[in-house]
C-alpha cells in the first residue's frame, strides 16, 4: 500500500514514486499536516512542530493551562472556524443554531484500494495498470454534528495526489455553507516561496505571473460564473530560485469550471497556508439533515525539477487519467478548417461545400460549420436557443449537407452555444423565465445575449433533447461547444429567495449533467471546448473535451505567449491552435509552426488562397501528421521565455524513448549586426547521436544540449525553423 499508518505516532504517510505526504492525528485529536516533498520513507516529521506560548493566539479550552498549543500556529489538513486560528479558513458554516463555528477533530479514517469517486462533480480516474490507494479521514464537530470527510487518492507511479472534501450534516437542523475549500496545505516556513499564476484577459489568456510571497493574503479567483479569461484555477508554489529545470515546485489544479478561489497567506510566523475551492461570493448552500455536499477535486503534484518537471507530471497525468474520449490516445485527430473567419454568419450550403473542396487541396480532413446555421441567426443579436436547422441557409438540409462533405472524403463538424439564449428567439418568447434575470431589474447584456438558468432541470432536459437530436440526425464527427459571456443577474425563478446563494454552483452542476448526457453518450464524436477562446480552460472541462480552444486571438506572435502559459499545466494535445489570416506580415510557414504547438487546423477562407498557398498548406498538414506522435505523446520543453526580452521563442517536443524530437524556433525580433545565437536542446540522450532534418551528419545529444544549434540570423522577419532530430 502507498498509504501507511503508524500506530505509535498516529501519523499517516502517503507515498508516490518520488514524493511523500504526511499528516498526524495530533494534540486533542486535531489533524495536523506534517510534510509534503521528496520521499522520506516512513520517518515521522512531527519533530518539526515546535510549541510556544504565542501572545494573542488563543488556546483550545481542553488544553487547560497549557498555553503552548494554539491552532493559530499549527499546520492543519483542514482548518477549524472560530477556534483561535485567525488565518484564512477551509470552512465557513452557519450552524442550525445560528452560530458561526466549526471544531472538527479526527474520529475515524480508512485506507482502501482504488480511486474515490464524486457523485456530482467530474474527477480523474484510475486505469487498470495504475497503483492507486485512497485515504478517507473523518472529522467531526460533536456540538453541531457536522462531519467533514477528507478524501485523498495516491497515484503512485504518476507522482500525483488528489484531494476532495465532503460535508455531511448529521444534525437535526439545516446548516448553511458559506465557504468550503477542497484543499488546505500548510508549510511551516514559506517565506522563500514564490507564487506563480496564469492571469490574463480576453484574447490574452494565461499570461504567466510570478510574485514573491509577502505577509498578505494573496488571492486568485474568478467571480464571473466560470473559471474565466482573467484567472485560471491553477497555481504553483515554488522556491525563490526555481527555474525551468531546477527547484522545488508544488502544483495545485482545481477541477471546477465555475467561480473559484485560491488564497495563499504568509502569516506572522512565516508559515504559509494555501486553500483552494469554490469562491464564497454569493455562495450560501443549505445542507439539510443527512445530506452531503461535495467540493471539487484538486490535483496536486510536487517535483524537485523545476517548472518543466511539474509540467511533465501534469501533462502525462491529464493525457491518461482525465478524459476517457478515444481521441485522447486511441484515434488520431483530424486537421480541420473552421468556417468562422471564412464566412462568419454569411454562408449557405453551397458556400460551405466550396470551402470544403478548396480545403481538401490543403490536406484538411474536417469542415466545421460554425455559428449561424440555426434559427434566425444572421448576426449575434438573435437566434440563440433555437437549435433547429435554418433551411433558408442550409437549403439541402443538414443530413444532405453532411453527405456532400463526406463524399469529398471529409468529415463534418458543427458549433453549439447551449448555455445561452437571445431575447429575439422563439425559446425566449416561449420561456422568458428560463433566462437569468433578477425580478424587476433590467438584464445585463453581453454580446446581446442572456444566460439560461442551467440550475433548472427543465432547461437541462431541453438542451439535452435539442442538441442530441441534431447530433443523431446526421453523421456529425466533431462539435465545438462555446460560451460567449460571463454570468451576471444571478437569479433562478425556480428557487425561493433563501436559496439564491446556491445558483452559481447549481448552474455548474446542471452544466455537468448536460455534458454527461450529450458528450458521454456520443463517444464517436470529437468535442472541443471554447469560451470566447480560452475563458473556461480548466481541468474539469478537459474531463469532457480532449481539446480546448486556447484563445480567439489567432495572431501567431501572440500565440507564442498563449501556448507558453497554457503549457505550464495543460498538455499540448489539449491546445486548440489554427492558422488564420491574423498576422498578415507573418509567413504562412511560421503560422504553421506555431499551430503545431497544439491541435493544428485552419481558420480562414480556403477559396481565397492561391494554388501555391494551398500547396504549402498541404505540405504543412502532412508535416503535422508526420510529427503527430511527437507533439501529442512526447515530453514538452519550454526553451525560451517569450515574456522576457529576446530575439527568439523556442520550444521542443521529445518522444518518451528519446529517439525523436521536434525543436521549433520563431524569430520575433531582428537586430542589426547582432550576435550569433544558439538554441540549446533538452531531453535528449547525452551519448546518443542525432541527425537534424535527415542530414547525413550526426551530433551527440550532449553537444545539442550544451553547445546548442546555431540559428541563422540573416532571415526575414518572423521566420520560423523546425529541427527534426532522429537518434541513430
Amino acid at each position: 500500500m502507498s498509504i501507511k499508518f503508524n500506530q505509535t505516532t498516529k501519523s499517516i504517510t502517503l507515498h508516490t514514486k518520488h514524493t511523500s505526504y504526511q499528516m498526524k492525528i495530533g494534540n486533542l485529536d486535531y489533524l495536523l499536516h506534517l510534510y509534503y516533498g521528496p520521499t522520506i520513507r516512513d520517518a515521522d516529521m512531527g519533530y518539526q512542530i515546535m510549541q510556544y506560548d504565542r501572545g494573542f493566539s488563543g488556546n483550545p479550552y481542553e488544553s487547560r493551562n497549557a498555553r503552548t498549543f494554539s491552532l493559530d500556529a499549527q499546520p492543519q489538513e483542514f482548518t477549524t472556524q472560530q477556534q483561535g486560528d485567525f488565518r484564512t479558513t477551509s470552512i465557513e458554516v452557519v450552524n442550525g443554531d445560528g452560530s458561526y463555528s466549526y471544531n472538527g477533530k479526527a474520529v475515524d479514517f480508512k485506507i482502501t484500494k482504488g480511486k474515490y469517486q464524486l457523485d456530482t462533480l467530474p474527477c480523474v480516474f484510475a486505469n487498470d495498470e495504475d497503483t492507486v490507494d485512497t485515504l478517507e479521514v473523518t472529522l467531526l464537530d460533536t456540538i453541531s454534528n457536522v462531519q467533514i470527510i477528507l478524501l485523498y487518492s495516491v497515484f503512485e507511479e504518476a507522482d500525483i495526489i488528489t484531494r476532495a472534501v465532503k460535508v455531511k450534516n448529521l444534525g437535526e437542523k439545516s446548516i448553511h455553507l458559506k465557504k468550503i475549500m477542497s484543499v488546505c496545505l500548510d508549510f511551516l516556513n514559506g517565506a522563500n516561496f514564490d507564487l506563480v499564476s496564469l492571469p490574463g484577459r480576453y484574447g490574452q489568456e494565461r499570461q504567466v505571473e510570478r510574485q514573491k510571497m509577502t505577509h498578505h493574503i494573496h488571492t486568485i479567483g474568478s467571480v464571473r460564473g466560470s473559471s474565466s479569461h482573467q484567472q485560471n484555477p491553477f497555481v504553483i508554489l515554488c522556491d525563490r530560485n526555481a527555474t525551468e529545470d531546477y527547484g522545488n515546485c508544488y502544483g495545485f489544479s482545481l477541477m471546477y469550471s465555475g467561480n473559484f478561489l485560491t488564497e495563499v497567506e504568509l502569516d506572522q510566523y512565516d508559515q504559509l497556508r494555501l486553500v483552494m475551492g469554490i469562491h464564497p461570493k454569493q455562495f450560501v448552500y443549505e445542507v439539510k439533515p443527512q445530506e452531503v455536499f461535495e467540493g471539487p477535486e484538486v490535483v496536486m503534484a510536487f517535483t524537485e525539477y523545476g517548472f518543466t518537471g511539474l509540467s511533465h507530471l501534469y501533462h502525462d497525468f491529464y493525457r491518461s487519467n482525465l478524459c476517457k474520449s478515444k481521441f485522447v490516445k486511441d484515434v488520431q485527430r483530424p486537421v480541420l478548417i473552421n468556417s468562422w473567419e471564412a464566412a462568419f454568419m454569411d454562408f449557405d450550403d453551397v458556400k460551405l461545400v466550396n470551402i470544403a473542396k478548396a480545403a481538401k487541396k490543403m490536406g484538411v480532413d474536417l469542415l466545421v460549420m460554425d455559428d449561424g446555421w440555426f434559427g434566425k441567426r444572421d448576426d449575434d443579436n438573435s437566434g440563440l436557443g433555437d437549435w433547429v436547422v435554418n433551411e433558408k441557409k442550409i437549403k439541402c438540409g443538414l443530413h444532405k449537407l453532411v453527405e456532400q462533405i463526406n463524399d469529398l472524403d471529409m468529415k463534418f463538424g458543427i458549433w453549439f452555444e447551449p448555455e445561452m439564449v437571445s431575447e429575439d428567439s422563439d425559446l425566449y418568447r416561449a420561456h422568458p423565465e428560463w433566462a437569468m434575470q433578477i425580478p424587476g431589474r433590467h438584464a445585463v447584456r453581453s454580446r446581446n445575449q442572456m444566460a439560461l438558468d442551467m440550475s433548472r432541470k427543465d432547461v437541462q432536459d431541453y438542451l439535452i433533447e435539442k442538441v442530441n437530436a441534431i447530433l443523431d440526425n446526421a453523421n456529425i464527427f466533431y462539435v465545438k461547444w462555446d460560451i460567449n459571456r460571463s454570468l451576471a443577474d444571478i437569479w433562478s425563478n425556480n428557487l425561493p429567495a433563501d436559496k439564491q446563494g446556491e445558483v452559481y454552483h447549481r448552474y455548474i452542476l446542471g452544466l455537468y449533467r448536460v455534458m454527461d448526457a450529450i458528450i458521454k453518450t456520443h463517444p464517436d464524436i470529437l468535442f472541443e471546448g471554447c469560451s470566447g477562446g480560452g475563458g473556461r480552460y480548466d481541468a474539469a472541462m478537459l474531463h469532457y473535451y480532449p481539446q480546448y480552444w486556447v484563445s480567439d486571438n489567432n495572431h501567431p506572435i501572440d500565440r507564442l505567449k498563449l501556448h507558453y502559459g497554457t503549457s505550464f499545466v495543460y498538455p499540448i494535445s489539449s491546445m486548440g491552435a489554427h492558422i488564420s489570416d491574423s498576422g498578415r506580415l507573418v509567413p504562412l510557414k511560421t503560422k504553421a509552426v506555431v499551430a503545431m504547438c497544439g491541435t493544428f487546423g485552419y481558420e480562414l477562407d480556403a477559396t481565397h488562397l492561391s494554388e501555391e498557398e494551398q500547396k504549402l498548406c498541404k505540405e504543412q498538414s502532412e508535416l503535422f501528421r508526420k510529427y503527430y506522435h511527437i507533439i501529442f505523446d512526447g515530453d514538452y520543453y519550454r526553451l525560451t521565455n517569450p515574456f522576457e526580452i529576446g530575439n527568439m521563442t523556442a520550444w521542443q517536443h521529445v518522444t518518451k524513448d528519446k529517439s525523436e524530437s521536434l525543436l521549433s524556433v520563431v524569430v520575433t525580433n531582428l537586430t542589426c549586426n547582432g550576435p550569433q545565437e544558439y538554441i540549446h536542446a533538452k531531453g535528449l540522450e547525452p551519448n546518443a547521436m542525432y541527425t537534424i532534418n535527415d542530414s547525413k551528419e550526426a551530433y551527440s545529444g550532449s553537444a545539442l544540449m550544451n553547445a546548442g544549434i546555431p540559428i541563422n540570423r540573416e532571415v526575414p522577419e518572423y521566420t520560423a525553423f523546425q529541427f527534426h532530430l532522429q537518434k541513430q
